[in-house]
């Protein structure tokens, strides 16, 4: 086995714990938070898998956290606003370094994801319980190992264009509702020296993060996406020109 990645997923964990209706239905299919349920399907010898939650100390990602951490798994919906900027700070300068961000589903709305976008990341949306087909589009890129040609959810959230993300991404899956919209639903970028993957499916009312496919899916972006090394962001003295200047040999 070769080397093994540090990886934080992160959950705002609050659907989890309400007590209305949404409350009871995310807590039937997803008992201990969704972060526990992605990392027990992402489970294997090279993960080392580790969780965070919004109402932890720090949000759950101290500096010790945050600076051995490979790659962060995010999912946020209803609180994005209370994610306090220094930390957002902190993500980014990490994610610059090196560090891989995968942003699951309503995370597109995250003050991570739009402060590496540089866009509002605002999208078309629907829940009605629709299903999704999902074609993969760029077959031989690593996020896509193992993942088939096209595969179904049954039920989900239907996210639709326009998705106000750069064109600089490069589009690994392609989703179409049986209401008749499509999506970019998976889309990968760099950004300084880190890799950025986001993935729409997973709706916290539907047992998304159950499916073979989409777990593949999260766990190869996890690999695709871990540092091969590790980079200081800063802004170097470049040496003086007699430094770097061919030396004359004729000059005594």
């Amino acid at each position: 086995m070769g080397k093994v990645i540090r990886v934080t997923i992160w959950n705002e964990f609050r659907h989890e714990k309400s007590q209305d209706r949404t409350g009871e239905i995310v807590r039937s299919i997803y008992p201990e938070g969704m972060h526990k349920t992605i990392g027990a399907e992402l489970a294997a010898p090279d993960l080392e898998i580790r969780y965070a939650t919004l109402d932890e100390p720090e949000h759950g990602l101290p500096d010790e956290v945050l600076n051995s951490t490979d790659v962060l798994i995010w999912w946020g919906h209803m609180a994005h606003g209370e994610v306090r900027d220094e930390l957002v700070d902190k993500i980014q300068r990490r994610i610059l370094s090196g560090m891989g961000l995968i942003v699951l589903h309503s995370g597109h709305f995250s003050k991570i994801f739009r402060r590496m976008m540089g866009t509002s990341c605002s999208l078309l949306w629907r829940e009605v319980g629709e299903k999704e087909r999902i074609w993969t589009v760029e077959p031989a890129h690593p996020i896509a190992r193992g993942v088939p040609a096209t595969f179904t959810l049954p039920n989900v959230e239907m996210y639709g264009e326009r998705f106000d993300i750069p064109q600089d991404g490069r589009i690994i899956f392609l989703s179409w509702y049986e209401g008749g919209n499509v999506f970019r639903s998976g889309v990968a970028f760099e950004r300084g020296h880190g890799r950025i993957f986001y993935f729409s499916p997973g709706h916290e009312t539907y047992p998304i993060f159950k499916d073979e496919n989409v777990i593949r899916i999260i766990g190869n972006a996890v690999r695709w996406a871990a540092p091969e090394d590790w980079y200081e962001i800063s802004c170097p003295n470049s040496p003086a020109p007699e430094e770097i200047r061919t030396p004359d040999p004729n000059r005594k």
